[in-house]
């Protein structure tokens, strides 16, 4: 039968669609889907769950999840225990994509899981969209794709087949409608065929078509021309229903809250500290690190540093004195904080003394310091980051130094660079300026009638309609 129009539901109740979501292992794809859950339960009336894939990679997204449970008492856990991957091919793989192979290998198994969440609709992380999207088609469940980066990073995802098809493979990727792509800038995985990474972003990349829409979490002001590209068609012709969604609010979580580092934060001036996190997934070697102990001491600036020493959270023991060095600590004492305890980053980047940012270019680091208005200097290390950095750049919200090595290459960043270039950000009005346009931007587009805004509700409309086929309002 049918769905009614909402025509003819006007004066009664409208239903709360309900919506899975599946996200997958590491905090850059865990916590968007996390904002997204808040945003649908709390602003658009949904009925929410989300999927817990166990056991998690990290500690920190074990701690995320409680947290955001707790603190959203609607949105319902629906946990899904992985089998054990009999898989020695993959011994000394990279352990967050080990744990997208083990939830691939496993997608089948979710099939009862989804069936029994009576959902209008799922949604699923994008690096597990090859193997839910025929699952769900089994189901007769709409399958939205969730891709937690930027629409720049979509565009040459949705691309790269074809230009693996293609006669110019091997060059740089000449996106269609978008931008040239260097190739010292694609992800280092992607220079292996072979590589696990690279075999699962392929598969994801040619099933894009088959979604019955995709989710970006961006928005239209900021990326332009990708967005535009990716919705005519340009980069992959008939690609899916495009519904940019960003940026999406960090979900504040007071129970995690540190009282040291805020109360810190609290007795600085105002834009005075730079504030230091290059993310949760890798850890800088430990000649950088000691390099850049030693560019951010000679800055003279004010700092706020997140240290993280390992890959996996739950192996990095070693204590800070050992990482940075004796008597580090001893000499910025008063003017620097520095810690390997978990911040909330979002609230801290809007605190009034935050100054600018020192990121890796993760994209959830990136929309946080949008949205808050904090110039970057963006030091990209691996995956999607020089692509993200890219779009700093572009966009006047920050400063990229392109020569700057990253995961694999030769040579180090010398301590005495990184303190002229931290300390030339810090003095740019003019950037400040940029970046505060940015924020407004963001602004706009998260408000009621903005871009991303509409374009959400739009998707919850569809969810209620038991549609897909209808398009999304147009920017």
């Amino acid at each position: 039968m049918a769905s009614s129009s909402r025509d003819d539901r006007a004066g009664a109740a409208a239903p709360r669609p309900r919506i899975v979501l599946l996200p997958s292992a590491g905090m850059g794809h865990l916590a968007p889907f996390s904002r997204l859950a808040a945003a649908l339960s709390s602003g658009h009336a949904c009925d929410v769950s989300l999927v817990t894939v166990l056991p998690t990679v990290s500690s920190a997204e074990a701690g995320h999840l409680d947290a955001l449970f707790a603190a959203f008492p609607a949105v319902r856990r629906l946990d899904f225990h992985l089998p054990p991957l009999d898989a020695p091919e993959l011994s000394g793989a990279d352990p967050f994509y080990v744990h997208y192979e083990a939830t691939r290998r496993s997608a089948p198994l979710l099939a009862p899981l989804l069936a029994a969440a009576g959902a209008a609709a799922l949604v699923a992380d994008i690096s597990l969209a090859s193997v839910l999207i025929p699952v769900a088609k089994e189901l007769r469940l709409p399958c939205y794709v969730f891709f937690t980066a930027s629409a720049t990073m979509f565009s040459f995802y949705a691309y790269y087949p074809a230009y693996l098809d293609g006669a110019g493979a091997g060059d740089d990727a000449d996106v269609p409608g978008v931008y040239r792509i260097p190739k010292s800038s694609f992800p280092q995985a992607l220079h292996d065929r072979n590589n696990l990474f690279t075999q699962q972003f392929v598969a994801n990349g040619r099933s894009l078509s088959k979604a019955d829409g995709l989710l970006v979490n961006t928005f239209d002001a900021l990326e332009p021309e990708a967005v535009r590209a990716l919705r005519q068609g340009s980069v992959v012709p008939g690609f899916p229903l495009v519904f940019t969604v960003g940026p999406l609010s960090p979900v504040s979580f007071p129970a995690r809250a540190c009282s040291d580092y805020s109360a810190w934060l609290d007795a600085q001036p105002e834009r005075s500290v730079v504030y230091v996190s290059f993310g949760s997934r890798k850890a800088l070697a430990r000649d950088q690190l000691s390099e850049l102990a030693d560019g951010l001491e000679a800055s003279g600036c004010r700092f706020l540093w997140v240290v993280k020493g390992a890959v996996v959270d739950k192996e990095d023991g070693a204590e800070l004195s050992e990482l940075l060095g004796e008597g580090f600590l001893q000499r910025v004492s008063g003017r620097a904080l520095v810690t390997k305890a978990w911040v909330e980053q979002g609230e801290v980047l809007k605190h009034p003394a935050i100054g600018m940012f020192v990121s890796h270019c993760g994209w959830n680091s990136l929309t946080e310091a949008f949205a808050a208005g904090v110039p970057v200097l963006a030091w990209p290390r691996f995956a999607d980051q020089r692509v993200n950095a890219g779009i700093v750049a572009r966009r006047g919200a920050g400063v990229w130094v392109e020569r700057w090595s990253w995961e694999g290459d030769p040579g180090l960043v010398k301590g005495e660079e990184i303190a002229e270039k931290v300390k030339s950000v810090m003095a740019d009005d003019m950037l400040r300026r940029s970046s505060t346009e940015v924020l407004e931007a963001a602004m706009t587009a998260v408000a009621g009638g903005g871009t991303s805004y509409r374009s959400l509700a739009e998707l919850v409309a569809r969810c209620c309609d038991g549609s897909a086929s209808n398009a999304p309002s147009e920017a």
